[in-house]
């Protein structure tokens, strides 16, 4: 089936459709009793990750149950951190840790072997494309350089990645290196995703929001320029979404300078300002995920205020950021019908 079929395509092409094609990123998470059921009989978190069997399975729950427009590839920003032999593991209660790595770590990084070691993600994408409804997009994603060297360097999240901005300040050079190299092995990471059948990728950046203006041209833009252009070169037809969370007025320039086809935005962006990014080229977002969590009348304007600012230009409809493990299931599938029940009124 071609791109023509599929509604995300045709909005990341330049369209605008009425209603808009929508899919909520994490829709395949813990707020879903079935998701809850594959998770237990995984094992870790990263044995879930790298099981074709159990990764196409959690993929296609959400699609089951409300029929996205998209699916996304099960996965975590963190595998390739993972394929660099940094330890990385998932703690019940305390989130990702890995080693953190030190200046003298990131000069003896190996990326050799990262795509070999993810050759599993590679299988879930083609038997995900195999299966998904001919209509149903589907995407991969990677982490944005930045977001994932924070958790390389500090070895865990944190609130403002204090860490990773530090070590920038003292170690240019180093911080540098690293960025790059990030940056070379999630543009092959993306390559091998759209070769196994991915239709388009998303980067995350979940943490572009703490940097300021002079680090964020560095440390956001810059690395992910090169991912895209990397992208692009090999595989011309990639379609690209970029999602920088957090990085506000930043975002005026961020499509052209990083050479994205949409950019997501999250709820904090007003919607007069993504009117503005959109007389550019296609938006993804931006709903409030606590809003999906109260249901009711704030989930109903929340959906309604996206839908009447920005229903009428290219528009992928999703959350501003990723659905949370409180909210109610039957909330989402409200979403789904008034999204879909909406012709430009």
């Amino acid at each position: 089936m071609t791109d023509e079929c599929r509604k995300i395509m045709r909005v990341l092409s330049g369209e605008t459709l009425s209603p808009p094609p929508l899919w909520l990123m994490r829709q395949a998470g813990r707020y879903l009793p079935e998701y809850r059921e594959t998770r237990a009989k995984a094992g870790s978190f990263l044995d879930l990750c790298y099981s074709p069997d159990h990764a196409v399975e959690v993929t296609l729950q959400p699609i089951r149950r409300y029929g996205f427009d998209a699916a996304i590839l099960f996965s975590d920003i963190l595998v390739i951190p993972d394929g660099l032999k940094r330890n990385v593991r998932f703690t019940e209660g305390h989130g990702p840790e890995m080693d953190p790595i030190d200046e003298a770590g990131i000069l003896a990084l190996k990326p050799d072997g990262v795509i070999a070691h993810l050759a599993p993600v590679m299988e879930t994408v083609r038997r995900l494309r195999q299966d998904l409804p001919a209509e149903t997009t589907l995407l991969g994603f990677c982490g944005a350089p930045w977001t994932v060297a924070t958790y390389m360097i500090a070895g865990h999240g944190t609130p403002d990645q204090a860490p990773a901005r530090l070590f920038a300040y003292r170690h240019p050079k180093a911080f540098e290196h690293l960025l790059m190299l990030l940056a070379d092995i999630s543009a092959s990471y993306l390559v091998a995703q759209i070769d196994a059948g991915a239709d388009a990728v998303q980067i995350f950046d979940s943490w572009a929001g703490v940097l300021g203006e002079r680090e964020f041209e560095a440390f956001a833009v810059k690395p992910v320029a090169r991912m895209i252009a990397s992208v692009k070169a090999q595989r011309p037809q990639a379609r690209i979404i970029a999602f920088a969370k957090g990085a506000g007025y930043q975002l005026k320039t961020y499509r052209q300078k990083t050479g994205a086809d949409a950019i997501g935005l999250d709820w904090s962006v007003p919607l007069a300002f993504a009117r503005e990014l959109q007389q550019e080229g296609p938006i993804q977002g931006n709903l409030d995920p606590m809003r999906v969590v109260a249901g009711g009348k704030a989930l109903e304007d929340g959906i309604d205020d996206i839908l009447q600012h920005l229903g009428h230009g290219p528009l992928i409809f999703n959350l501003g950021h990723g659905i949370t493990p409180q909210a109610d299931p039957t909330n989402v599938s409200a979403l789904v019908e008034r999204v879909r029940g909406w012709r430009g009124r």
